[in-house]
């Protein structure tokens, strides 16, 4: 694939909507383990309000924009902060109706550039920038020009990484709080952002 079109990008959203929706119970326990415990139905709430707002027949700038807004206007709580910014973030310098291997990686740093001014999290902190970040890295790090090729490194780094956080202590969140405790289990974030890349790639 040379090239990744609005409607492509659709279709992408849409995996991973029914990706994340079926395991939504998986994360809401996980994130019972050191949180809340509303993870999944947080995560499944947000792509909703993403989903329909991407079904406008839009440009990649202004359906990234309303999505990232109606996830914020819709939702509440961490996740839709972090999912609804990085949207916004994939937003900023992307236009027209296709983008190709140099315009994909931008789309996805814009959005891990938005998501970096939310959080202070970084890789290793057992939250979902231990997904986030290693995919966009193996998207940059991937010379293909095949956008297919691009989206399976993402999907491969994101996936490995989430695996990474069961040993992990969590630094932020009701989840720092556990210390030791916090070691064995997936960080729901993690997992949740990396079955979305896990989807884009199909």
């Amino acid at each position: 694939m040379n090239t990744l079109t609005t409607d492509n990008f659709r279709a992408m959203l849409q995996r991973a909507y029914a990706c994340i929706k079926a395991r939504e119970d998986e994360f809401s326990k996980l994130d019972a383990i050191t949180g809340d415990g509303d993870h999944g139905t947080a995560i499944v709430s947000a792509f909703s309000a993403a989903i329909k707002a991407s079904e406008k027949d839009a440009d990649f700038k202004t359906m990234l924009n309303d999505m990232g807004f109606a996830i914020m206007m819709e939702t509440s709580g961490s996740t839709s902060t972090l999912l609804g910014a990085f949207f916004l973030g994939m937003s900023n310098g992307c236009a027209g109706n296709e983008l190709d291997a140099n315009g994909v990686k931008a789309l996805f740093n814009g959005g891990l550039a938005n998501v970096r001014k939310q959080t202070k999290a970084d890789v290793g902190d057992k939250t979902m920038m231990d997904a986030l970040i290693p995919a966009v890295k193996a998207m940059d790090d991937c010379s293909s020009d095949d956008i297919a090729d691009l989206l399976s490194a993402a999907a491969k780094a994101a996936k490995k990484s989430a695996e990474d956080t069961i040993d992990m202590i969590a630094k932020f969140g009701r989840a720092r709080n556990y210390g030791e405790r916090s070691k064995g289990s997936m960080d729901s974030g993690a997992a949740s952002w990396a079955t979305m890349f896990g989807a884009f790639a199909g």
